[in-house]
């Protein structure tokens, strides 16, 4: 038994395999909101406002898959991992201003074109989890 647990875990076991430095400074470059990440995420925020508006899921699920919030979400993960409150407050304040910028992105869309479903589930599905 222990012959087994000594050969799962030297299978499971990915440390010996990433370099901690080198990912904690990928995870720091990939917080900062500048550039095209702005733009990105607007465009997102309307493709997923779209979505929602003619009730498609692959629509609002590709929507997901475009938008670069993993930046300061991981960031702020890696910041509470190492204790580092300055790093937090970075992430924090980057995710806010994300946040900010989908809020503008998605009211400008329904502003433009108003919800037009008689029954938007999808909008409810989001709104109303089970």
């Amino acid at each position: 038994m222990s012959n087994f647990y000594q050969q799962f875990k030297t299978i499971v076991n990915f440390s010996e395999h990433v370099d901690i430095a080198s990912t904690t400074e990928n995870i720091k470059k990939g917080i900062d909101f500048k550039g095209p990440n702005v733009w990105i995420l607007a465009f997102a925020v309307i493709v997923a406002s779209v979505g929602l508006n003619v009730n498609s899921v692959p629509v609002i699920i590709g929507a997901m898959l475009i938008s670069p919030l993993m930046g300061p979400i991981m960031g702020t993960g890696l910041a509470a991992g190492i204790n580092d409150y300055a790093l937090l407050k970075r992430s924090l304040k980057n995710l806010g201003i994300m946040v900010v910028i989908s809020i503008i992105a998605s009211t400008s869309y329904f502003v433009i074109s108003p919800l037009s479903l008689a029954e938007p589930t999808e909008l409810l599905a989001r709104t109303r989890p089970t």
